[in-house]
């Protein structure tokens, strides 16, 4: 049965699941679905609660999990989507850090060369001058440097 956007009334979310009514307020009661209430208040399953439910339903029914297993199985699913938001930060941060770490020791290179080439210079006044100079052509090479990381 394909699902609709809006909110759904517990008679058709139980018959989407083949499940009983009460099936569902017995979850709710749990604490594992909250759905919204109407002013009447009537109980109005949003698409998230329709998911939640879904999930329960097979945990429940075709895994045979129990209900406290359940509800740590919901809570371990949060703490490791935390932990995977707090992962990605720091690898972010990580990756950030490499790219300012890389650009500050091609920059130390280019300088480097570029002292040893006026080193060169000085020690050799006589030098025939070529089209691009050496200075030149191992900036050049330096640039074209990679830095190679094990993954």
């Amino acid at each position: 049965m394909k699902r609709k956007k809006g909110f759904f009334s517990i008679s058709a979310v139980a018959q989407m699941f083949s499940i009983h009514p009460q099936t569902i307020r017995l979850y709710e009661q749990q604490g594992l679905i909250t759905p919204k209430r109407s002013e009447g208040n009537t109980r109005l399953f949003s698409e998230e609660d329709v998911s939640k439910l879904e999930e329960i339903v097979y945990l429940t029914h075709n895994l045979g999990i129990n209900l406290a297993g359940v509800e740590m199985v919901i809570k371990l699913k949060r703490q490791i989507s935390k932990l995977q938001k707090e992962l990605n930060v720091v690898f972010d941060n990580a990756s950030s850090e490499l790219t300012k770490q890389e650009e500050t020791s091609k920059q130390a290179v280019r300088s480097s060369i570029n002292r040893l080439m006026d080193i060169k210079k000085t020690s050799k006044p006589t030098q025939k001058k070529t089209k691009k100079s050496d200075a030149q052509l191992s900036l050049e090479q330096a640039e074209d440097w990679e830095v190679q990381y094990d993954e």
